[in-house]
C-alpha cells in the first residue's frame, strides 16, 4: 500500500492506496496537479494523464463515499464523497483515511496529489 496526500488549498487530506496494478501504476503517475469539479452531486472527477493499469480488476464496484477511484471507461479519477451503486468499469485505487469535507466545495478547484513522505 503506498500512502498518498490530497492537498486542497491549505489543507492536507491523507489517502491510502491499494496494493493493485491500478494503485500501483496511479502512484506511478505521482505528484499530479489535477482539476476536481463535481459530477452528479457524488464524486469529484478530474482527467488523468494516461489510461491505467487494470489487470486483474473486477468488472464491476460499488464506491463508499471516502473512496478514490478510476472510471475506466473514461480514463479519469472519481473521487466518491457519496455512496454509489456498482458501475461497470469503476476500478478502486484506494481510500481516504480521514475526513474529505476540503473536497466538498463548489465549482472546480486545483489539487495536489503525492507521496506521503
Amino acid at each position: 500500500m503506498t500512502r498518498i496526500n490530497i492537498r486542497v488549498a491549505d489543507r492536507v487530506l491523507p489517502a491510502t492506496l491499494d496494493d493493485t496494478p491500478a494503485g500501483r501504476d496511479f502512484a506511478a503517475l505521482l505528484p499530479l496537479e489535477l482539476e476536481l469539479s463535481d459530477y452528479h452531486g457524488v464524486e469529484k472527477i478530474a482527467d488523468l494523464p494516461r489510461k491505467l493499469d487494470i489487470t486483474d480488476a473486477p468488472s464491476r464496484y460499488a464506491a463508499k463515499a471516502g473512496d478514490i477511484t478510476l472510471y475506466a471507461p473514461w480514463g479519469n479519477l472519481a473521487i466518491f464523497y457519496k455512496p454509489f451503486q456498482a458501475a461497470a468499469g469503476l476500478v478502486r485505487l484506494g481510500a481516504f483515511d480521514g475526513p474529505i469535507d476540503a473536497l466538498l466545495q463548489k465549482g472546480a478547484f486545483p489539487v495536489r496529489i503525492e507521496r506521503a513522505e
